[in-house]
């Protein structure tokens, strides 16, 4: 093992979007228990540095490889063409008009019924992308339109953490309102 290897290749994965998450995971414990530093204990303080570099950089490439958006993006880059999700931020009209409009969906949403309508629809939107994603990168080799699928992910991601903020902000609210009726007909009496 080399520690400037891909990802794919400490792990022994072909570089590609599809993945097993049950491999990833057993190759990831294995390496981990590979390189863990409490097996070179008996080799001194250099070789348990060594060893703990390995981990860091296992532990570094899993994250990247278990996360479909950060694989799709990882792969982008791995064939030259960067997310550059900073300085690019370009859409499709299309998907900036959905963005809107959910957007507007949750700012209106009163009850549950209607955040988990909404949820369904960002998930619906996100099982697309990743489909549209292996689509691209491994079949299409269309890197540069896998770029703009891997940004579409990222707003989609950060709306659904909107959506959970909202839901678990609500469920809050509930839980509250629960709780100080509960304390009202106890003191009731």
């Amino acid at each position: 093992m080399n520690l400037q290897s891909s990802d794919f290749e400490l792990f022994a994965v072909p570089a590609r979007f599809a993945q097993e998450r049950a491999a990833l995971d057993l190759r990831w414990k294995d390496l981990q228990r590979e390189a863990h530093p409490d097996r070179f204990s008996q080799h001194g303080a250099a070789a348990q540095r060594v060893a703990m570099q390995w981990s860091v950089r296992i532990n570094e490439a899993y994250q990247r490889l278990k996360d479909p958006l950060k694989r799709a993006a990882y792969l982008c880059e791995l064939n030259g063409i960067p997310v550059n999700a900073e300085s690019s931020t370009a859409m499709p009209a299309e998907f900036l008009m959905q963005q809107m409009a959910w957007r507007e969906s949750l700012d209106e949403a009163v009850g549950r019924a209607e955040l988990d309508q909404i949820n369904d629809g960002v998930a619906s939107a996100r099982r697309e992308a990743l489909r549209r994603c292996e689509q691209l990168l491994d079949v299409e080799h269309n890197y540069a339109q896998a770029v703009q699928q891997v940004r579409s992910l990222m707003f989609i991601a950060r709306f659904a953490r909107d959506i959970e903020d909202r839901l678990d902000a609500f469920n809050d609210a509930n839980a509250q309102a629960r709780d100080t009726s509960a304390a009202a007909a106890n003191k009731g009496q």
